[in-house]
């Protein structure tokens, strides 16, 4: 067993004015005093240093079948050990897994998390990858970055659940020892993004065009339609027309179920004939993997040739 972990120094930060630093990790780009945690939460200035406090610390761990995550082209049919830390740099009002994302309870994580721990665990149960997962792994770039590392010693891949909001600066980095992402396309507006997440949308496209132009990573998107809000016709329409310009036609693209909790208790879940429709906007777009998440839909959910529309 580990010891408990120490506070881990975290990198993507410089000194900013009035005894202050600013985190350059995120577009936030937080200036905190000392003592102060960012928007996160889980960075923190410690007498004028950036200090990662979950380094070392998971809130659990799941043995899953990829296709959880969701990842449909990556090693499909494998299990995948996933976990996660607390905390988040965005702050969505339909959260799905607010509980650990907005979480402050940091005193409920286990100590007994290093990067080769969980490297070995993964190894030990027949586990090809490693999902960083739950809360959003960018706010705990270090620790997944260690990790990644560990876990390709052991011939494990490495697999990055995000939202995909992050700076230029810290985005090669980041990315520098993943095999496979899910990104978490909350919309295609910026409005949506400003109004319901407290965050931007310029920031989540960029991190998608430098996955398809700078790195060999494969990478799906998900997007979670959330009835009235970014389930209209000409947005959906709009957003798989750039992914399928800017990304390709090959890109597999999830159209995942809303129901409601955290702040939006007041809205219905989404229809499985909304995800129908949205996975045939998204294939008249000419892209040529949709599936259709938490929802019971055979078709959404089986993958098929894009030549002769064979099962596979």
């Amino acid at each position: 067993m580990s010891e408990k972990q120490k506070p881990h120094d975290a990198r993507f930060w410089e000194q900013s004015e009035k005894d202050t630093i600013k985190c350059n990790l995120c577009p936030r780009h937080c200036v905190l005093s000392d003592g102060q945690n960012g928007f996160c939460f889980v960075r923190k200035n410690v007498s004028g240093k950036m200090i990662l406090t979950t380094y070392g610390r998971s809130s659990g761990f799941c043995i899953d079948p990829i296709e959880k995550k969701p990842l449909n082209h990556f090693y499909p049919g494998s299990k995948i050990l996933s976990f996660g830390t607390a905390g988040c740099n965005l702050g969505c009002k339909f959260c799905q897994n607010w509980d650990l994302s907005r979480s402050r309870e940091f005193d409920k994580l286990t100590e007994k998390a290093s990067p080769e721990e969980i490297a070995l665990a993964a190894k030990t149960h027949d586990c090809k990858s490693v999902a960083f997962t739950y809360n959003d792994p960018i706010i705990f770039a270090e620790y997944a970055y260690d990790t990644a590392i560990a876990c390709h010693k052991l011939d494990i891949k490495t697999v990055a659940v995000t939202a995909g909001y992050i700076t230029d600066e810290a985005r090669a980095s980041f990315f520098e020892h993943i095999d496979a992402t899910n990104v978490d396309l909350k919309s295609f507006s910026e409005d949506f993004y400003e109004k319901y997440c407290s965050g931007q949308l310029e920031p989540v496209l960029k991190t998608l065009i430098y996955l398809k132009e700078k790195t060999d990573i494969w990478f799906e998107i998900t997007n979670l339609i959330i009835p009235g809000l970014n389930d209209k016709y000409q947005e959906l329409t709009d957003m798989t027309k750039w992914i399928s310009d800017n990304l390709g036609n090959d890109v597999p693209l999830h159209f995942s179920a809303f129901h409601p909790t955290y702040k939006m208790t007041d809205r219905k879940a989404t229809p499985i004939e909304t995800l129908i429709r949205a996975r045939e906007i998204a294939l008249n777009s000419g892209l040529k993997y949709v599936y259709t998440g938490n929802v019971h839909h055979k078709e959404g959910a089986s993958t098929y040739c894009s030549k002769c529309d064979h099962l596979l």
